[in-house]
């Protein structure tokens, strides 16, 4: 590991000295021969949720067998897994490979955590530029999207029939918000997200936000303004509850579940759940200001190949990372993790098999990755105040302008 590479780590593993020393899995599990042939290989996953059992292991033991090697799985939550991934690098004992949240990206290869696709001659060219631009700095990308997925709304048919409103007609802000008060106006209630002060109401409000034409380089723009005024509109004409303040993306789908809303904005993630919902639906994209699709937040991970001492167990570690993303097998992933693939080929076979993802497709087109416009690791440090001055205005503490100017300050302190 490079000197620059060990400087950085060390700076950032300081405030993470705190959770106690951790004890990182062994990458070098081969029998001591480091040879790219036979041995144990480790992947660490943010999917706790999949046991041994199911088909994601399962294609996990897969790759292994088919590159000659044995894999060792380990499934973290997402934050335990950055904090874990960094101290592995600073002990020398990262995984073979890592799959990361986007936005993660930034912060581990700025680390000098990860390696480069160009490193390992890992072939992106069929991913989606706007993909792909979420694990991209200085023009070098550090792994290879694993699949996306983002940010829709969801209708009631019968709400919306009751009320007299075509979602055709929904294309634009005065559109929905014209909408939403016809729903209101017929006794049910108009829509609801996610403003929570976290990660998930920055997440949730990108799609607003981008969609008005603003940038997230300046938190303070007419165009920032006007869509946390939107939102700030649409709770006080009781369009949208108060409770989105608090909402969760999985509380404020328990709300559209009840059958009561006529919109919920939500993901991919939540088409199991609509299916049991007990009634009809649909999906259209959030729209844009003046029309069109908003670009929506691309969530979902990258497969990476973390910087190892033994550089012998790179063409193992790039044959495991292809059989998960190859356009033959992307397919399988995608479908084991319900995403929605990096590749136009891929998306087309699942459409083809699924009608109700082509909206999803062309939302994740649409998409943008948090950290684009070479953002990285300042990311982060735009969204905790993005996500306080919703906050602020949603519970009139202060007004839409007085807050994103506030945030604006904080947000260029905090990246200089």
């Amino acid at each position: 590991m490079s000197t620059l590479r060990r400087r950085l780590l060390g700076a950032i593993l300081v405030p993470l000295a705190v959770v106690g020393t951790q004890t990182a899995c062994s990458s070098s599990d081969d029998g001591g021969t480091g040879s790219p042939g036979g041995g144990t290989y480790t992947i660490w996953d943010p999917y706790p949720q999949y046991d041994d059992s199911s088909a994601w292991v399962q294609l996990l033991g897969k790759c292994g067998t088919d590159a000659g090697v044995t894999v060792k799985r380990s499934g973290y939550d997402t934050s335990d897994l950055t904090n874990k991934a960094l101290l592995a690098a600073q002990q020398g004992n990262s995984p073979d490979v890592l799959i990361v949240d986007n936005p993660v990206v930034s912060t581990l290869a700025e680390a000098g955590v990860l390696t480069t696709t160009e490193e390992n001659k890992l072939d992106t060219s069929a991913i989606s530029p706007n993909l792909i631009a979420a694990g991209t700095i200085a023009g070098k990308s550090y792994g290879v999207p694993i699949g996306a997925n983002t940010l829709a709304l969801y209708y009631n048919k019968a709400v919306l029939q009751a009320a007299g409103v075509d979602v055709a007609i929904v294309k634009d802000w005065p559109s929905l918000t014209a909408a939403l008060g016809r729903v209101k106006a017929a006794g049910k209630k108009g829509i609801t997200f996610s403003a929570i002060g976290t990660e998930e109401g920055s997440f949730q409000f990108l799609p607003w936000y981008w969609g008005s034409g603003a940038d997230l380089r300046k938190l303070d723009s007419p165009e920032a303004i006007s869509a946390l005024q939107l939102w700030n509109d649409w709770l006080k004409q009781g369009y949208a509850p108060n409770s989105v303040i608090n909402n969760t993306q999985t509380t404020s789908w328990q709300e559209f579940a009840t059958g009561e809303y006529a919109f919920a904005e939500n993901g991919t993630w939540q088409l199991g759940n609509a299916k049991k919902a007990g009634f009809e639906y649909g999906i259209i994209p959030v729209p844009a200001k003046n029309g069109g699709t908003a670009p929506a937040p691309t969530g979902g991970e990258f497969v990476s190949v973390p910087v190892q001492k033994n550089t012998g167990r790179y063409e193992v570690s790039k044959k495991l990372v292809q059989c998960l993303t190859n356009t033959d097998n992307s397919y399988t992933t995608v479908s084991t993790l319900n995403y929605v693939a990096p590749t136009t080929a891929v998306q087309e076979k699942q459409v083809a098999a699924n009608a109700e993802l082509k909206v999803w497709v062309e939302a994740v087109k649409a998409a943008k990755g948090r950290t684009s416009d070479n953002l990285g690791t300042k990311y982060p440090k735009i969204s905790q105040p993005m996500w306080t001055a919703v906050q602020a205005a949603l519970s009139g503490s202060k007004s839409p302008a007085d807050a994103l100017a506030a945030a604006q300050t904080a947000a260029a302190a905090a990246t200089k």
